[in-house]
């Protein structure tokens, strides 16, 4: 087993502070949410208190949280809330992760069975100090979810194993409905952005996991300083490695110790980049300012939803 050294806020901070711009862009009414409210929400709000789950929903404080929980769907994170990597736009804690817990997988299912959960997204921290990455964790949560939950719809947000293709496989092998593993930014900015990983190993796991069979996603950040030709050549890049959906939401600072935001894009340039998604061949693009990795993932489940959707609203514009 590999120890990591703790990453201290400081150095976060100073890595933050070498891009910082010289006045914060000022965050627009563009990026302004409604509380959650509804029957639904206020029913998975009282189970999550009453039974004191843990929601990657909360602990992100996502936008969507309302809107998601009122359809019926909740994101999980599992392997712990500490990761072996430390990527300048995430707020979870770095460090030296807990043992792993075996019953993980049966209490998440529990939790899901419970909150009643329509289709359920699972996530989890970087566990690169353990040889199998976390993977055989992972297949056993995507077991136990479905043999408990079997009308469940399920996405998994995965990690990339640092390249270990037999960790991958495992994931494959349970064929969860989709699989998704987030590019994050562009190619030029991955460093940065996310200091352990790789754009290309990043696109060789959607590539491999469509050549296994399965329905694949990926996300990207904007607002971290990009240019519109780099955002183009990431969609590019997706699509070519068999990549069927596609998330672009705005990049949040999350405390002042991470990554600043470079600039706030407006949803005029977030439409553009879903039509010309829909138009390099993707199957399904979600583009927006407040648009998270699960926003509407029930419905990325659907082949043929997303496109379909776009050209019928092509051919309306063109009536």
């Amino acid at each position: 087993m590999i120890e990591l050294p703790v990453i201290s806020a400081a150095q976060v901070n100073q890595a933050a502070s070498k891009t910082e711009p010289a006045t914060p862009p000022k965050k627009p009414n563009w990026l302004r949410v409604k509380l959650p409210t509804g029957e639904g929400y206020r029913h998975v709000r009282s189970l999550v208190d009453n039974h004191k789950l843990h929601t990657i929903c909360e602990s992100g404080n996502c936008p969507n949280m309302g809107e998601c929980w009122g359809a019926g769907t909740a994101t999980f994170m599992i392997l712990g809330n500490i990761c072996t990597r430390s990527c300048g736009f995430c707020a979870v804690a770095t460090g030296r992760p807990e043992p792993v817990d075996f019953d993980e997988p049966q209490r998440v299912a529990e939790a899901i069975h419970l909150m009643k959960v329509k289709h359920a997204v699972i996530t989890s921290v970087d566990r690169d100090e353990l040889k199998d990455g976390g993977s055989i964790i992972w297949a056993n949560t995507i077991r136990a979810v479905k043999a408990l939950n079997p009308d469940t719809t399920l996405e998994t947000l995965i990690p990339d194993f640092r390249g270990q293709w037999d960790n991958l496989q495992r994931i494959i092998e349970v064929a969860p409905e989709v699989v998704s593993h987030n590019l994050e930014t562009v190619e030029r900015l991955t460093r940065k952005v996310r200091i352990q990983a790789k754009y290309h190993r990043s696109l060789e796991v959607i590539r491999r996991l469509k050549e296994g069979g399965v329905r694949t996603k990926s996300g990207i950040m904007l607002g971290l300083g990009e240019e519109k030709e780099e955002v183009l050549q990431a969609l590019r890049d997706l699509a070519d490695n068999g990549c069927d959906v596609v998330t672009l939401g705005q990049y949040l600072q999350p405390t002042s110790r991470h990554l600043p935001v470079v600039r706030f894009v407006h949803p005029d340039e977030f439409a553009f980049y879903r039509e010309e998604g829909y138009k390099m061949g993707l199957d399904y693009v979600e583009s927006g300012p407040l648009v998270r990795s699960s926003y509407h993932s029930e419905k990325h489940v659907i082949p043929g939803y997303g496109v379909n959707k776009w050209k019928e609203e092509k051919m309306q514009t063109a009536g």
